[in-house]
């Protein structure tokens, strides 16, 4: 379990794909999001107290759950701050990061970290995503961006049955999945690193029932 800035640090730096070069970028990462922080609500004044263990590494362990040999393309929905995109960006350099937002001022400061961070495999999609045209995705992300039922409805359209979905739900991780109805599913909740009641609900859609 991931209690405290340094356990993160620590935990983060046991990673295969966090060598110092990643980790210098997550340094940045981090000392970015406390400036423009300052000019916009990117994320909360408590969270960014706790970058590490509640915004990197939790965005990080999210790669424990992908296989190694995914390839293709990863589609964060909802983006905002840039977790986990920029995150898994810096960490999976083979693969392509797809993030998506629609808030102008959110857009800027993603577009303005990646350029910072020097990610060549992310793109910032400044649309919102029912406009984003219909493509195969090796991998959707979402975190705290819409109700379970909304979120397959918005995006199964990206899916196919080899898709690896990863969305962290907190603490009702397991109700939302529970309370599910209408599609075929393999999805199951797997616990938080960095919170001992959440969950993230992973696996993989079928399709509507």
């Amino acid at each position: 379990m991931i209690t405290d800035e340094v356990a993160a640090r620590d935990w983060l730096r046991t990673l295969p794909e966090c060598d110092d070069a990643a980790m210098g970028r997550l340094e940045m990462l981090a000392a970015m999001l406390a400036e423009e922080n300052a000019r916009q609500n990117l994320v909360s004044a408590a969270s960014l107290g706790e970058v590490w263990r509640r915004h990197i590494a939790d965005s990080a362990q999210l790669l424990r759950l992908v296989p190694k040999e995914t390839e293709g393309l990863w589609l964060d929905l909802g983006t905002g701050a840039g977790f986990p995109g920029l995150v898994i960006a810096v960490l999976r350099p083979d693969l392509r990061m797809l993030m998506v937002e629609s808030r102008n001022r959110r857009i800027g400061w993603l577009e303005s970290a990646r350029l910072a961070l020097g990610l060549t495999n992310a793109e910032v999609i400044g649309t919102r995503l029912e406009a984003l045209p219909s493509a195969a995705m090796a991998v959707i992300s979402a975190r705290a961006f819409a109700p379970l039922p909304q979120l397959l409805t918005l995006s199964a359209r990206f899916s196919t049955s080899a898709t690896c979905w990863l969305l962290p739900k907190g603490r009702h991780a397991s109700q939302e999945l529970a309370a599910l109805k209408g599609w075929r599913q393999m999805f199951h909740v797997e616990h938080s690193l960095t919170d001992l009641e959440a969950g993230i609900i992973t696996g993989h859609l079928l399709g509507k029932m």
